[in-house]
């Protein structure tokens, strides 16, 4: 068995241990190769549990934050997903693996260039654009999930109001030191907000986010 093949697995199996229970969650873990999304130099660590830089300031976040934000979104297949902050791709090819149809922003267009490559070396369909993702896309909304991968100082309106009867918004909110995963979940007008433990990511950089 090659070696990331086995990293893999391992990787998979230390998501189970932390609590990570859905089955198709689990299984886009399985099948996305987390390696190609991180640089030549990190390769070796790709499947530990542990963030790594990808270029602009920017991190791939940690496997199991991928997950736990993945299965907090409970995608179903077919849902319409923005995720905001492609970064190296792996979380947006991890939703498309998934059969949500991704809409995706980054804000750094060198990222996204090297987020293309990838994502059309595995063949996944994703609509992607450089841009401000603190305001959405409206031209696509509304969405059955929203997912955002940096840390907001509060929820950005804009993408609420994107949000579909139902939907659901993941997104990290606090200071620039730690913050708090906030699931939003749509109700006509209202919006119930649910709060999980702490996590840390860069800053959410926008209009409505960090300037």
């Amino acid at each position: 068995m090659p070696s990331y093949e086995r990293a893999r697995r391992e990787m998979v199996n230390l998501l189970r241990e932390r609590g990570i229970s859905e089955p198709r969650v689990l299984k886009a873990f399985e099948r996305v190769p987390r390696h190609l999304f991180v640089p030549k130099a990190f390769q070796s660590r790709a499947y530990d549990d542990c963030a790594l830089p990808i270029g602009c300031s920017q991190t791939i976040s940690q496997p199991y934050t991928v997950a736990f934000m993945t299965e907090c979104l409970q995608v179903k297949e077919g849902d319409k997903v923005l995720e905001v902050g492609t970064g190296s791709g792996y979380q947006a090819c991890i939703l498309a693996e998934m059969g949500a149809r991704v809409f995706s922003i980054e804000r750094h267009a060198e990222l996204l260039l090297e987020a293309r490559k990838v994502i059309e070396k595995l063949k996944y369909v994703i609509a992607t654009k450089v841009g401000d993702g603190t305001v959405g896309w409206s031209e696509f909304a509304p969405f059955d999930g929203i997912i955002v991968t940096a840390g907001a100082p509060q929820i950005p309106e804009p993408l609420m109001k994107q949000l579909s009867e139902g939907g659901r918004l993941v997104i990290p909110i606090g200071d620039l030191e730690m913050q708090q995963m906030n699931i939003v979940t749509r109700h006509g007008d209202e919006y119930d907000i649910k709060e999980v433990f702490g996590f840390k990511f860069v800053p959410l950089i926008g209009k409505k986010g960090w300037s």
